[in-house]
C-alpha cells in the first residue's frame, strides 16, 4: 500500500443530516424518475430500463462509501495515499460482485505533498519573518530546516526579465558551501538553478521574482519531478529577495514536504459482449486532491459510471463497452495519459471508437453543461481544444437527450483539461458532461437550471468541504440518467459518431436540439485545474 502522510484533519466528522434529508426526498418520490423498481435482475437493454436501474440512491450509496474511505484516511483519496488505494479496492469489489473481471493497471507517478507552509526568515542584519505573500514552497522541493549565511548569486536584484542568475555552474564560483543560495528568476528552469546551487554546496535555495511585468509576488513554481533536488527550495517575492541581498545577511529556510515517486492505479472493466474493434469507453477520475475527500470532484463521475456498469452487467451489447476509473488525474491527467500511451504502443488505440468523460456531475449550484465538441460556442484557442471528427455528434446526442426529457442544457469549453484530453490528442472522438466547478453561475444560467446567480457552481471545489454535503441530488439524478442513456445508445451503435456498425433505425433529425440556449455556457470545462499549466511554472520566463 502506498505510504500515507500525517497532516491536520480539515474536518473531524461528517454531518449526515443534509444527505439523509436528500435521500428522504428520493424515498418519498420527489425524484419520481428513479423511484420505480430497480430492475437489478433485468438485462436493462433499453434506455428506460437502464435509467430505472441506475437509481440516484445507488449513486449516492457509492458516494457515501467513498466519503467514509476518505474520512478514515486523513480526509483524502488522492493518488498515492491509502485513501486512493481503498477507493480502488471498493470499485474493484463492486465490479466483481456485478460479474465483471476488472483489471488494475499500475503505474508510477511523481507524488508531492506540502505538510506545512514554507518558512523564510532573516536573522541579520534585521530580524524579519516573511509571510505567505512573500514565500512559497517549490513543488518537488526537498525537505529540511536550515539556517546560515545567505549568499547572493549573479544578481543585483534589479527588475529584469533577462537575467540568468544561477543558470550556469560558473555562477557559483567562490560560493561558500553550507550557505543558502539567493538567485533571481529568469533564463532557465527552476530545477537547473536549484541543482547548480546544490552541486555548489548550498543547503537551501531561494528563487525570487523578476519584478517585471507584474511578476512581483512569491514565485509559485515546480522543479518538475521528485529527486532532482534534495535540498529545500522556495520561491520568494521580488521585495523579499531584494531585502535579503547584500553582505552579512543570515537567515533560515524551512520546508516540510514529501517528494517521491509512488505507485497508483487505473481500474478497467468491460462488457463480455460487443465488437472489440469498436470499443465505447466511459471514464471518470477516481482520485481527489490532497486537500479533501473529492466527493463531487470526482466521486460523482466515478459513482455514476459504476452504477451504469452495474446496471449493464447483463446487457448484450453490439459494441464492447469499457469502463475506466483513472488515477492521478489531479496530478496532470497521468492515469489517462499512461493508458492511452500504452494502447498506442500496443497498436490498439484504433479499436476505441469513442470516449465519454464524466468529471463532476453533482455540483451543488449546478448547470447541465455538455462538452462543446464541435467548437461552436468556444472556438479553438488557448482554452479550447479542437474536437476530433465525431465529437460534435456526441455533443448533439447529449443535447438531444436532455431536450427529450424537457431539460435545458448548455455548453462547456472543450478544454482537454480532464481525462478526455489524451484521447482527443490522438484523434479519438470524445464528449461528456460537467456541472461546474469554481466558475460563477450567471443570472441566465440560474433562470434555466435554478440555483444561485453570482455564486460558484461548487464553492467546495478542491477543498476539504467537498464531502457528501456538497452535492445536488437533483443534478446527480438527471446526469446519471444521461450517462446511462448515452452509454447504452453507443453500446448499440456508434454509426452517427464514427461510421462504424449500422445506423439506428428510425433515428432522424426531427425534434433535434438546436443551438446553445446559454450563448456560451461555462469556460472552465472541468477537470484539471489551470494551476497545473500556469501558476506552477517549470521554466523562468
Amino acid at each position: 500500500m502506498p505510504r500515507s502522510f500525517v497532516r491536520p484533519r480539515a474536518r473531524i466528522g461528517r454531518s449526515a443530516l443534509a444527505l439523509a434529508g436528500s435521500l428522504a426526498l428520493v424515498a418519498s418520490g420527489s425524484f419520481a424518475a428513479n423511484a420505480a423498481p430497480t430492475f437489478d435482475n433485468s438485462t436493462n437493454n433499453s434506455s428506460k430500463k437502464l435509467r430505472t436501474a441506475v437509481t440516484v440512491e445507488k449513486v449516492v450509496g457509492h458516494l457515501t462509501a467513498l466519503d467514509a474511505i476518505a474520512e478514515a484516511n486523513e480526509n483524502t483519496r488522492a493518488s498515492g495515499t491509502e485513501g486512493f488505494s481503498a477507493s480502488v479496492d471498493y470499485i474493484v469489489g463492486k465490479l466483481t460482485a456485478a460479474g465483471y473481471s476488472p483489471t488494475v493497471q499500475s503505474f508510477l507517478f511523481p507524488f508531492f505533498a506540502e505538510l506545512s507552509p514554507a518558512v523564510l526568515e532573516q536573522s541579520t542584519p534585521d530580524d524579519v519573518s516573511y509571510g505567505a505573500e512573500d514565500v512559497a514552497t517549490m513543488t518537488f522541493s526537498g525537505a529540511g530546516d536550515v539556517s546560515g549565511a545567505i549568499r547572493t548569486v549573479d544578481t543585483t536584484g534589479t527588475a529584469s526579465a533577462a537575467g540568468t542568475s544561477g543558470c550556469e555552474a560558473t555562477d557559483f564560483a567562490g560560493f561558500t558551501a553550507g550557505s543558502i543560495a539567493l538567485v533571481q528568476r529568469g533564463g532557465c528552469t527552476f530545477a537547473i538553478k536549484a541543482a547548480n546551487a546544490e552541486a555548489a554546496g548550498a543547503t537551501a535555495v531561494i528563487i525570487f521574482n523578476t519584478g517585471v511585468g507584474g511578476n512581483t509576488a512569491a514565485v509559485a513554481g515546480t522543479l518538475g519531478a521528485p529527486d532532482l533536488v534534495g535540498i529545500p527550495v522556495v520561491g520568494a517575492s521580488f521585495a523579499a529577495g531584494n531585502d535579503l541581498l547584500g553582505e552579512g545577511v543570515t537567515g533560515r529556510v524551512a520546508v516540510d514536504t514529501i517528494s517521491e515517486n509512488r505507485e497508483t492505479y487505473n481500474v478497467i472493466a468491460e462488457t463480455g459482449t460487443g465488437d472489440p474493434d469498436n470499443v465505447v469507453m466511459v471514464g471518470a477520475h477516481l482520485d481527489s486532491v490532497l486537500a479533501g475527500p473529492g466527493i463531487n470532484d470526482n466521486g460523482t463521475g466515478s459513482a455514476g459510471i459504476l452504477a451504469v456498469a452495474e446496471g449493464m452487467a447483463k446487457v448484450r451489447t453490439a459494441n464492447k463497452v469499457r469502463f475506466a476509473w483513472w488515477g492521478a488525474e489531479e496530478e496532470g491527467l497521468l492515469g489517462a495519459e499512461y493508458y492511452v500511451a500504452d494502447l498506442v504502443e500496443k497498436d490498439e488505440l484504433d479499436r476505441v471508437g469513442l470516449y465519454l468523460n464524466f468529471d463532476m456531475i453533482g455540483s451543488p449550484n449546478f448547470g447541465r453543461f455538455v462538452y462543446d465538441g464541435d467548437n461552436s460556442a468556444f472556438p479553438v484557442g488557448p482554452d479550447a481544444a479542437a474536437g476530433p471528427e465525431g465529437s460534435g455528434q456526441i455533443e448533439q446526442d447529449f443535447h438531444d437527450y436532455f431536450a427529450s426529457v424537457g431539460l435545458a442544457s448548455g455548453e462547456t469549453a472543450f478544454s482537454g483539461r480532464s481525462d478526455y484530453g489524451p484521447f482527443i490528442a490522438e484523434g479519438v472522438p470524445a464528449g461528456g458532461l460537467f456541472t461546474g466547478a469554481e466558475g460563477i453561475k450567471t443570472p441566465e444560467q440560474a433562470a434555466l437550471f435554478g440555483g444561485v446567480a453570482g455564486a460558484p457552481y461548487d464553492a467546495c471545489y478542491h477543498a476539504a468541504c467537498d464531502d457528501t454535503n456538497n452535492l445536488s441530488i437533483e443534478a446527480l439524478d438527471q446526469l446519471s440518467d444521461a450517462v446511462a442513456h448515452l452509454t447504452l445508445t453507443y453500446a448499440s451503435s456508434t454509426f452517427a459518431v464514427n461510421g462504424a456498425g449500422t445506423p439506428v433505425k428510425g433515428k432522424g433529425k426531427k425534434d433535434r436540439f438546436e443551438g446553445n440556449p446559454l450563448g456560451g455556457g461555462t469556460e472552465s470545462g472541468g477537470g484539471l485545474h489551470p494551476e497545473h499549466d500556469h501558476d506552477h511554472e517549470v521554466a523562468d520566463r
